[in-house]
């Protein structure tokens, strides 16, 4: 179900920040989509996480990312904002990228300036290219896409290493270069992120990442510093895993889910959400006489 890239550079428009949460796999992905949000966010930390069982740390090809973007956008109702990484190489692979992500549902890619293999943001050890490097690839990305529509997001990693002018040195070039959001990563407190607001006039992400390196704020106050995009990429996976620990703990301890503490999900109502009321309704047509 791949939705209309045109309705979401619209949504983009329009005042009032938009929330996108994290999705992580078909199951989060089925969640998130029930409730109306105006756009999730592909987390590449979590996808590679689930997919995988590994770190995000470069590791992930873009033949297995491509193939978790199809699959979400393919099932969601929701506009879907895909990490792209770095491009998964040179211009030529950049080239190849964009134009997967952008067949197979995305609305958006979020493409990084940080040295490949790349590594998680808020992470340590995270390297950037030369600035005209991935200006390069920025341009790449704009006459690589097949429509205006679907909406390149060029993320610089730079501020952690080099600090916040060079990092707002290089998403001045990057929009300059033709990308349509930006995002500059990991800024360390309110003060810095206020900068980053009064220093464009182009959509921007504010990445939230619960005991990272930026602050998590509100929804009025990322609006009121001029944040257009707010995306909490492993939020409902902390949850996720929180939650299962308690319950995998409860099975050491006592060998039983009886009299546990952890709030579980209904049973009924994950089975409807997973789409046993279609085949219910297919049996029931097709059902031998």
């Amino acid at each position: 179900m791949k939705t209309n890239p045109a309705a979401f550079r619209e949504r983009l428009r329009h005042p009032g920040l938009i929330v996108a949460p994290g999705v992580f796999d078909m199951v989060s992905l089925r969640l998130a989509d029930s409730f109306g949000f105006d756009a999730l966010y592909m987390t590449g930390y979590g996808t590679v996480a689930s997919h995988m069982g590994l770190p995000d740390a470069g590791l992930a090809t873009y033949t297995d990312m491509v193939g978790r973007v199809t699959a979400m956008a393919g099932m969601a109702r929701t506009p879907l904002i895909a990490d792209g990484d770095t491009g998964y190489g040179g211009l030529l692979n950049m080239r190849h990228t964009v134009r997967g992500y952008e067949a197979a549902g995305a609305v958006a890619i979020q493409l990084e300036d940080q040295e490949f293999p790349k590594k998680c943001g808020h992470t340590p050890g995270r390297r950037v290219i030369p600035m005209e490097d991935m200006v390069r690839k920025i341009r790449v990305a704009v006459d690589a896409r097949s429509s205006p529509d679907f909406l390149i997001i060029a993320r610089t990693d730079a501020r952690t290493t080099l600090g916040l002018d060079e990092a707002l040195r290089r998403a001045e070039a990057y929009a300059k270069a033709g990308a349509d959001i930006l995002f500059v990563e990991s800024p360390e407190s309110e003060e810095e992120m206020r900068r980053i607001g009064q220093s464009f006039d182009v959509p921007l992400v504010a990445n939230m990442v619960e005991k990272g390196r930026t602050p998590v704020l509100t929804h009025e106050e990322l609006s009121s510093i001029g944040y257009k995009i707010a995306i909490f990429p492993v939020t409902a996976l902390l949850a996720s895993v929180h939650a299962m620990t308690q319950v995998y703990q409860q099975f050491k301890d006592t060998g039983s889910s009886a009299n546990s503490k952890t709030a579980l999900y209904d049973f009924g109502d994950l089975t409807k959400l997973m789409g046993f009321e279609d085949v219910w309704a297919f049996e029931k047509r097709y059902a031998e006489d």
